[in-house]
């Protein structure tokens, strides 16, 4: 039986040292012998174990209750772990005494097995991050993890001071809330990027990035407020025993305890598997890390996280630890913990607000509301499409896990008044669940499409050049005696260009429809400008089908639509027994070696890249460019657009100027003519190279569309891989980078 009026639903994190009277029986009953105890008048719900199991049940059955009507909508899961102990809480109940309220000794077991799962995750969520993230995240998610913090922070205070009349800032609440209000977390958003399957993409890594160094910047800003408020109410001798021990803890973390985890690695590498006494020995660091770091004078939450980021990430032993805790964490003590939040929630407590809360309030909603504007400006700067930078800027403002954590830490260290933490609690409910909802509308997934421009015009003659080549076995060889071979081959061509080609080879084994992913996402991470796909269509010597592979095709499709960059199709057209007779027209005056290669310009964007490709070989000496310009007659094609012209002819210009390059002109008045003229010349290259021109029909192609076979390669590439070519050639068929359009 309690002595106090008011029930704490603990989660036994709180640091402040207050006096509670509560009178406990002793011995505590733990176990009981089951329903056997009925018989003889026992209630087992008065023994803890019995009664946490109970309370377990009934907490994991309503949230999956709720969780499976919620989770149609797009709402996360831990939207219904808090719903269900807002169900379980006084706001159904009121005071009564219930199942989750029987005693101060009940709501104490319950609170404890609860805190562990937030400390476990805060943990895990250390184990997770690479700190290197943050030196090479680059300057733009750099500015937009400052800018989005400390404006915020800065509007959230000048609201709050005018609301109040010039109240203290540094040493009232107001500095250390604003912190919270305005702060970015780095687990909550890596959670919803996880959760929506963008954490590959460009949005999402540029998120992810902002989000670190976000982070980051919130730790410094709180411990500044905290050493500052130190500073002024105990002197300058304390804040510099605080600070110093902080350093310490730091110097600690980086030459003690991440030099130790790196021997673990080690000798995981010796042995082949991380031993079990490290993942022990790691465990009990864990137990005793917010212990030890309240002895730094720090609060009690950073233990798990300095010691989860002195664990190197990725295998061995980073996962191996999320592999052995993720589970118990996420299925059995985080659930616990967001229900005993909830089941703080009063919905009475909000009839009346204090000014406090009204002023808070205002100045939280204020908070938001700017940082989602600063989000949505530097966004833009980073030439974003608009619904791109409304659904990053919506990212940059969720909520989730860690903010309900920070919320109920302080209710209980009676920070904040129950009013305002249950306003703040609405706040986090509301906002988590509409974020991942718009987020979906607004950015697509299955698109791969970069806010920069990545194609081969936009890269300089003397800059590196990024290609990804893409080779698949034509039969069911997956093993590795074919990859070893492709891998041999690729070394020994970078032997051959030492020092003008860099190769890196990667194997991939994924499911056909899942292929492009792989693809695309190597493309991003690599920044690659042209992506060469194969044709999924070989043919023999005599011109007979050797083999076709749909899935190729299927997945060329996925990537022209979805790729990150420019793409081209290579097509193997040395299938015709009389083209090996037709006399290389280049060898009387040129070795063996000498290449002639060709390319089809119409017009438009695809042939520009496409010319923009050919210009590069074209430096090598051993290539001949002729660049082919097919034109309407009688001006028919005076429809296209303005700057297509315009652009088409400041790069025919170089061309014409050049004296290495060779430049033919050829005018038509239909498909029927291009198709002639193009029959004639094809035997005397060994490569052509046209744009893709999807849906783009002009008059130099008229007639031609309604017999293209192969969408994916366009009219003129389809036209020079039928049969009625006969040639010893090469063709590669580009599409320029497709860029998002602002909406």
């Amino acid at each position: 039986m309690s002595l106090i009026n008011e029930t704490i639903y603990g989660t036994r994190m709180d640091q402040r040292e207050v006096e509670i009277e509560i009178c406990l029986a002793y011995p505590p009953k733990v176990t009981t012998r089951g329903l056997l105890a009925y018989r003889h008048g026992i209630d087992v719900l008065d023994y803890s174990v019995p009664r946490l199991q109970l309370q377990m049940v009934v907490i994991y059955v309503l949230t999956q209750i709720l969780h499976s009507l919620l989770k149609n909508v797009g709402l996360p899961l831990f939207i219904s772990q808090i719903l269900a102990g807002i169900i379980l809480g006084p706001t159904f109940f009121g005071d009564e005494l219930y199942l989750f309220n029987i005693s101060e000794e009940s709501v104490a077991v319950l609170g404890t097995v609860g805190g562990f799962g937030i400390l476990f995750y805060l943990f895990l969520c250390g184990v997770k991050t690479d700190l290197s993230l943050t030196f090479h995240s680059g300057m733009k998610a750099m500015y937009i993890g400052i800018l989005t913090v400390i404006v915020p922070i800065i509007s959230c205070l000048i609201t709050i001071s005018i609301r109040q009349g010039g109240v203290d800032l540094i040493l009232g609440k107001t500095f250390f809330l604003a912190t919270t209000y305005a702060g970015t977390s780095f687990p909550v958003i890596h959670y919803l990027l996880t959760e929506l399957r963008i954490l590959n993409s460009e949005l999402g890594r540029l998120g992810l990035a902002a989000a670190l160094v976000g982070d980051m910047v919130t730790l410094v800003v709180t411990m500044i407020g905290m050493w500052l408020k130190i500073w002024i109410q105990q002197g300058t001798e304390q804040v510099l025993l605080d600070i110093g021990l902080a350093m310490l803890a730091v110097v600690i973390a980086a030459f003690v305890l991440r030099p130790a985890m790196k021997w673990m690695v080690k000798k995981a590498h010796e042995t082949g598997h991380i031993k079990d006494v490290h993942i022990y020995v790691i465990v009990v660091a864990f137990m005793l890390s917010p212990w030890l770091v309240v002895q730094f004078h720090l609060q009690a939450k950073y233990g798990p996280i300095i010691l989860g980021l002195a664990v190197p990430d990725g295998p061995p032993l980073g996962s191996a630890l999320v592999e052995k805790l993720d589970p118990i964490t996420t299925e059995l003590l985080l659930p616990l913990f967001l229900t005993t939040c909830g089941m703080r929630f009063n919905l009475s407590n909000i009839k009346e607000p204090s000014q406090f809360t009204k002023d808070h309030a205002v100045g939280a909603t204020v908070t938001l509301a700017i940082k989602f504007g600063v989000s949505w400006v530097l966004a833009m700067f980073c030439e974003m499409s608009i619904r791109d930078s409304l659904a990053f800027s919506l990212i940059m403002i969720s909520k989730g896990i860690v903010e309900i954590a920070s919320y109920s830490t302080m209710n209980d260290m009676t920070i904040i008044p129950n009013d305002m933490f249950c306003f703040l609690t609405i706040m986090v409910i509301l906002v988590s669940s509409i974020v991942p909802i718009l987020v979906k509308k607004l950015y697509d997934p299955s698109k791969y499409l970069c806010f920069k421009k990545r194609s081969i015009m936009n890269t300089k003659l003397n800059q590196e050049l990024r290609m990804i080549g893409c080779i698949h076995p034509t039969e069911i060889m997956l093993n590795r005696s074919y990859s070893e071979n492709v891998i041999i081959a690729f070394n020994e061509f970078q032997r051959s260009f030492w020092k003008a080609v860099s190769v890196k080879v990667f194997t991939a084994v994924s499911p056909p429809d899942l292929m492009y992913g792989d693809i695309c996402k190597l493309a991003v991470d690599r920044f690659t400008s042209f992506i060469i796909l194969p044709f999924h269509r070989r043919w023999c010597i005599d011109g007979s089908i050797e083999s076709e592979d749909h899935s190729i095709r299927n997945m060329n499709f996925y990537i022209l639509e979805r790729a990150p960059c420019s793409v081209g199709i290579l097509l193997d057209v040395r299938r015709n027994l009389k083209s090996f007779t037709v006399k290389d027209k280049s060898s009387s005056s040129h070795n063996s070696s000498y290449y002639n290669i060709a390319v089809i310009f119409m017009g438009g964007q695809d042939d520009r890249e496409a010319l923009a490709l050919a210009k590069r070989i074209s430096q090598d000496e051993s290539v001949g460019l002729t660049v082919i310009h097919i034109k309407a007659s009688n001006s028919l094609d005076t429809f296209r657009a303005e700057n297509d012209r315009v652009l088409d002819e400041e790069m025919l210009n170089d061309i014409k100027e050049s004296v290495k390059l060779t430049y033919l002109e050829e005018h038509v008045n239909d498909g029927i003519e291009t198709s002639n003229f193009l029959r004639s010349i094809v035997e005397d290259y060994q490569l052509i190279i046209a744009g893709r021109r999807y849906k783009c029909e002009d008059p130099q192609t008229l007639g031609l569309g309604e017999w293209c076979e192969f969408q994916e390669i366009g009219i003129i590439g389809d036209l020079l891989q039928s049969s009625g070519f006969v040639g010893n050639y090469f063709l590669l068929i580009v599409q320029q980078q497709q860029q998002r359009r602002s909406a």
